[in-house]
């Protein structure tokens, strides 16, 4: 308790004289006193140009539309384009679209400042690939960051500049519907995707055309809204916020990411739009974040719901003071900063470096040296769905998917198979093939459905039949009869269940998190007719499915799967490509166990099966029905001659840990070999395990492989009781499997 008191003392302090310092400093170094950009003297003498009103129009962003017959301009806002009242804009691309915006910007207003044009762009642009979560469950970090790097291209190539992506909120809570657009659970492991992404995003040279800058969100701990819900309250310890919840944000700094857009929640009862601790002190000076601070949509404004701000007046004054630069679509900053500086509640130094920053992007980006660097039609043309980016899509696809369960070795399939049917609401639904924040994506014409896929992959000889059987949000049992009479005709079924494409994603959170409508039901009915069902699961987010592992012999996870989704799916149904994705993200038993994740403490009184009076439940098992890390293959991998190259290090040595990976199964296979330490006994409590590295190895059948990792003193420190990050002294075990739950260990001592 000393030490978080302290602790606390000195963050109070700190913040106290950082906000007394500043005040006193001239206006250059108060622009300046983060970093100084290399375009700082055509930043500089732009701004000396600038009237008040055109400043604050640079920290205004507006939204563009998108109608049924093609992009249009609203006159409301192109009237305040040309009037230097608009900085930037969202929901803008094709190159003739954003063309004329930037006309406006140019060519109509007095000093020619070209608008910064932003997009969602989260798991690909036209080429759409699996949503975030189930690109994570790959295990490659490589493919993550290209998948980025593929988005960045097509966006860049259809004028857009600035993606609102990487979300990196760690999430413990599958109802909560962003779950879909991060990857899990885990914060080291958060932390090497944000980097991947951060990377693919914004290339090596933000100047050139086919890089857009990157915008890591939701600062912060978006995802651990309290039940799951989304926009809801979040409540943490400061030791939660800095083990779990901010190890991402921190590594996309690390890795330059340009942008960071606030949460709508609150930490510690102050919403993160206004939260001067979380952008100033933390973000600025602790971290060295330099890039430009974007709101979430009408953040400012909804801080008069929070109950923080009387009017829109007060909220515009506290976020642009907390270090907010962009003002999303609430016209907060438009409509009031001007007379805030003139009452002298936000001084023209805090302005000033919120222009900086915006202007230092556009620089960046080269927007000044060619404002229509990228509204080029070939480009466009030549840059959109090319056929290798296809195929990658597809290859990308299957290894994100998991095999969860495949009793007697129903799987993979014979492509001599005489007749399949192919059934349920995921069938043969192309809407639903690409999940929710899908860009520009073509839901209508382009997805490949499971059914489309399972054609292409067999001959004319095989006999492939469809029935939808019922719907998401149906308790109607009409369509049953259709689907049981091709399960009968059939040898094999894939049956495809799951959540439509809109049940997951922003404000979708659920409060059940079982398969909606009657979809349990037909697949009951399916499994009396034919045994050898493999359920294909569709979905956003872990969900409760444990009558299904009770019934079903086979169950693969799929996810939204992107454009590919049906030929990824054949690929991997049919044996072409053995499944080794592993999940990111605890699969519960029911959703009475959320929040679940494998990283939980010990308590004083962990489950003893001997001892009622221990953590435990009284209807279910305290086990996940999958934990995180699992997923299995074609093939079988067994585990061997786990070894420390020395008992015990003293820093600054490291310790070498080997183990032998055989495949002992009859396929050729990818094993993601995963590395866990318990720090047995701390100054304050640890997690039962936690993720430190992995490697993904291919072995052919009969081989075996030696796998080695390093383990130092990064991977043994923590936040300790004053909160200081580094290692202790003592007793670990160290752990090497194939999922969390592995009990594969040595024991390893600290000196």
């Amino acid at each position: 308790m000393k030490g978080i008191l302290q602790f606390i003392i000195m963050i109070v302090a700190l913040s106290i004289a950082l906000s007394g310092c500043t005040s006193n400093q001239s206006d250059d170094s108060k622009i300046h006193d983060l970093t100084v950009s290399k375009y700082d003297g055509k930043i500089k003498e732009l701004m000396a140009k600038m009237t008040i009103e055109e400043k604050i129009g640079q920290l205004n962003m507006l939204s563009g539309d998108w109608a049924i017959t093609g992009p249009f301009i609203r006159a409301d806002f192109k009237q305040d384009i040309k009037a230097g009242k608009v900085g930037s804009m969202l929901n803008c691309y094709t190159v003739d679209y954003t063309r004329e915006l930037i006309n406006l910007s140019v060519d109509s207003t007095r000093l020619g400042i070209p608008l910064l044009l932003g997009y969602d762009v989260v798991h690909g642009h036209r080429t759409i690939f699996p949503i975030p979560l189930a690109e994570a469950c790959t295990w490659d970090l490589n493919l993550m960051e290209q998948t980025a790097r593929i988005a960045a291209i097509e966006a860049s190539a259809e004028g857009i500049h600035w993606t609102f992506a990487p979300m990196v909120d760690i999430t413990r809570d599958p109802r909560w519907g962003r779950v879909m657009e991060g990857a899990g659970e885990d914060p080291w492991y958060g932390s090497l995707v944000a980097i991947a992404k951060v990377k693919g995003y914004q290339g090596d040279d933000l100047s050139k055309d086919n890089t857009i800058l990157a915008c890591v969100k939701h600062v912060a701990a978006y995802g651990a809204a309290e039940a799951g819900r989304d926009y809801n309250t979040v409540d943490l310890s400061l030791r939660s916020l800095y083990e779990t919840y901010l190890p991402p944000f921190h590594a996309a700094v690390e890795a330059g990411v340009g942008s960071a857009m606030t949460a709508f929640n609150e930490i510690n009862g102050i919403p993160c739009t206004e939260n001067q601790w979380l952008w100033e002190d933390l973000f600025r000076k602790q971290w060295g974040f330099d890039g430009l601070v974007v709101t979430d949509y009408t953040a400012i404004n909804e801080m008069i719901e929070h109950g923080v701000a009387a009017n829109l007046y007060q909220a515009s004054v506290l976020a642009i003071n907390a270090g907010v630069d962009v003002d999303m679509v609430g016209q907060g900053f438009l409509l009031n900063l001007k007379q805030a500086i003139e009452k002298g509640d936000v001084t023209q130094e805090q302005l000033d470096k919120a222009v900086y920053r915006i202007l230092k992007a556009k620089f960046e980006l080269g927007l000044f040296d060619d404002p229509y660097k990228y509204c080029n039609k070939e480009r466009e043309k030549a840059d959109i769905m090319i056929p290798e980016r296809t195929q990658f899509c597809r290859e990308v696809a299957t290894k994100s998917m998991v095999l969860l369960k495949n009793s007697n070795k129903l799987l993979p399939l014979s492509k001599e198979i005489k007749t399949i049917a192919v059934i349920g609401p995921l069938a043969d639904n192309k809407i639903d093939m690409i999940g929710g924040w899908s860009a520009a994506g073509d839901r209508n014409s382009r997805p490949v459905t499971l059914f489309e896929g399972v054609k292409n992959k067999l001959s004319s000889k095989t006999v492939v039949l469809y029935a939808l059987g019922t719907d998401f949000n149906t308790s109607s049992t009409e369509g049953f009869d259709e689907a049981i009479r091709a399960a009968k005709q059939a040898d094999v079924v894939l049956l495809a269940l799951g959540e439509s494409n809109d049940m997951s994603a922003e404000a979708k959170s659920r409060s059940s998190i079982d398969l909606p409508g009657n979809q349990n039901l037909l697949a009951d009915e399916i499994l009396k007719v034919n045994k050898n069902t493999v359920i294909i699961l569709m979905n956003g987010r872990p969900l409760t499915i444990q009558h299904l592992d009770d019934v079903a012999p086979a169950i693969l996870e799929t996810w939204f799967a992107g454009t590919e989704a049906g030929n990824a799916i054949a690929d991997v149904v049919f044996g072409d490509y053995n499944p080794a994705g592993k999940l990111t993200m605890t699969f519960p038993r029911n959703a009475g166990q959320i929040p679940i994740y494998y990283s939980h403490k010990n308590t004083g009184r962990p489950f003893d099966v001997n001892n009622s009076w221990t953590s435990h439940y009284i209807d279910v098992d305290n086990t996940p029905l999958y934990p995180f890390g699992y997923g299995l293959s074609y093939t079988r991998f067994e585990y061997s001659n786990l070894t420390l190259d020395k008992k015990e290090m003293t820093h600054p040595e490291v310790v070498r840990v080997s183990v032998t990976v055989t495949n002992s199964g009859n396929y050729d296979g990818e094993e993601v070999v995963q590395l866990y330490i318990q720090d047995l006994v701390g100054s304050v409590t640890r997690p039962i395990k936690e993720l430190k590295g992995f490697e993904k190895i291919f072995i052919k059948q009969g081989n075996s492989v030696t796998v080695h990792f390093t383990i130092g003193q990064e991977e043994l420190s923590f936040y300790r009781e004053d909160m200081s990050f580094g290692s202790e002294p003592g007793e670990y075990r160290i752990y090497v499997g194939g999922s969390s739950d592995t009990e594969n260990s040595v024991r390893l001592t600290l000196n």
